[in-house]
């Protein structure tokens, strides 16, 4: 967990927070924001809802630091299943095809996974906040619409498959700013001629800032109490 100390979240603090499955990034802002009172916070990089993880959180002047934070290696550990798609690449959407794996060996899939590490071009999912004309793309999706997302320059440091089992295979992936692991798993089944979508997502890393230093949500509640315990015993600290 974080080291703890006296934050001073007006001056500016850094949190590490674990993100649950299901919240968005915009929901543990505000939930933090009201639990610890916070004025001015911000995160430093959004995760889907589906994923879990660190997530960083600036207060106070902190916040000025967020481009800095967020331009930072990022690093990814999680499963995707081969043999099928879905439109949002992962389980917010239903399987829209299959198609079959039988052929494909361990070997055919870790030379596939490897051939993306590099500087590549990637395409951002229709199911993401790039806006296109305006519009969050996710929106033009929601409504059943299409949109043409430009391809963005991204670097990927590793990707490694770290076991396969059947269709479902788990990895690690080091990235730069940018990437859509989304957008990994729709390429890399493209790539094997299969279709594949991300089952699976946990961010680990962001820079020198790793998740089994984070605060789970139960924990900034224990550090709240802990504070204005604190306070209350201090009152004019």
């Amino acid at each position: 967990m974080q080291e703890e100390r006296n934050f001073d979240f007006e001056a500016g603090a850094v949190l590490l927070i674990n993100k649950p499955l299901t919240w968005t990034s915009f929901d543990v802002v505000k939930k933090t924001k009201f639990t610890l009172r916070i004025k001015k916070i911000g995160h430093a990089g959004t995760l889907d809802p589906l994923a879990t993880g660190l997530l960083i959180l600036c207060t106070g002047k902190f916040t000025k630091r967020i481009e800095e934070i967020q331009a930072q290696e990022k690093e990814y550990t999680g499963k995707m299943v081969l043999g099928h798609t879905t439109p949002s690449f992962d389980l917010e959407t239903e399987i829209d095809s299959t198609s079959p794996t039988d052929h494909l060996t361990e070997q055919m899939i870790r030379e596939a996974a490897a051939s993306f590490e590099g500087e590549i071009d990637q395409v951002p999912p229709i199911y993401s906040a790039v806006k296109v004309n305006g519009q969050r793309a996710y929106t033009i999706a929601r409504k059943g619409g299409e949109a043409e997302i430009k391809a963005k320059r991204i670097t990927i440091k590793q990707f490694a498959i770290t076991s396969v089992d059947g269709n479902q295979i788990a990895f690690k992936v080091v990235c730069s700013k940018g990437t859509y692991i989304r957008s990994l798993a729709r390429d890399l089944g493209g790539k094997l001629g299969c279709g594949a979508y991300l089952s699976e997502l946990v961010r680990t890393r962001i820079g020198d800032y790793k998740l089994e230093e984070a605060m789970s949500l139960e924990q900034v509640q224990e550090l709240r109490d802990k504070l204005f315990a604190q306070h209350d015993r201090h009152p004019g600290a």
